[in-house]
């Protein structure tokens, strides 16, 4: 079943500013998406701009069967689509507890409920609860603002560059937590620029060049596809 629908989206910065020229994106419910392609393709600007903090300019973004193109962020988290933005996700000087209260500030009622099922899920966090989240290390602040989205119980989170500036052991966790998500039926759509990493864990895969769609289909297939892996994968997975 389709969960997320993306057609012809035209979307920038600024008025006439057009970094999407028409991309098509679709998210079936409980899978794994990775938009992959080369720096400016455009990859982040379409997760903002389905999380409503971009406005499109022309096309259609259709989530459960309703149009939510051009709808407020809050509006948009409390459908059911959860944001994590790749720099500045968390809230360095509070706690991890406190980080994880805000990430629930949609429906204060259930939050003590949700952090508790939050510690339950990342006992890494639970041990660190009353830590201020700028001692974490990288790998771990991923992990909160992972956590922080799931506050809302998102049936699709976006996430943007989730392994940035992580070491090797660091994001091997982190696409582990990503694969335990989603096993737990969240729906994910990654922008990742560690492309054989995030199409090792995909259903689907979207290659992005220019602001258009370049290439579709399974993640094993696109893995395999001999120019893919030397253009995006690196010579050494060629």
């Amino acid at each position: 079943m389709t969960l997320l629908s993306v057609e012809t989206l035209v979307a920038g910065y600024g008025p006439g500013d057009e970094i999407l020229k028409g991309v098509e994106l679709n998210v079936a419910a409980s899978e794994i998406v990775a938009i992959i392609g080369p720096n400016g393709a455009g990859k982040s600007t379409l997760l903002k701009t389905i999380a409503g903090l971009l406005q499109p300019a022309r096309g259609s973004i259709v989530f459960r069967g309703e149009p939510i193109g051009g709808l407020p962020a809050p509006e948009i988290s409390r459908r059911g689509i959860a944001f994590v933005p790749q720099e500045q996700n968390v809230f360095p000087s509070m706690t991890v507890r406190e980080n994880l209260e805000i990430g629930g500030f949609t429906d204060p009622r259930a939050t003590r409920r949700r952090v508790e099922a939050s510690f339950a899920r990342f006992p890494l966090l639970a041990e660190r609860r009353q830590r201020p989240a700028r001692t974490l290390s990288g790998g771990q602040r991923q992990i909160l603002a992972m956590a922080m989205a799931l506050m809302v119980e998102p049936v699709l989170l976006l996430l943007d560059e989730p392994s940035a500036g992580l070491s090797p052991i660091a994001a091997k966790e982190l696409f582990d937590t990503v694969r335990e998500i989603n096993g737990a039926g969240v729906a994910i759509a990654m922008v990742e620029q560690n492309a054989n990493e995030a199409l090792a864990i995909a259903e689907r895969g979207y290659i992005l060049v220019d602001g258009r769609n370049s290439r579709d289909g399974p993640a094993v297939a696109l893995r395999a596809d001999p120019d893919i892996r030397r253009i995006f994968l690196g010579a050494a997975q060629a």
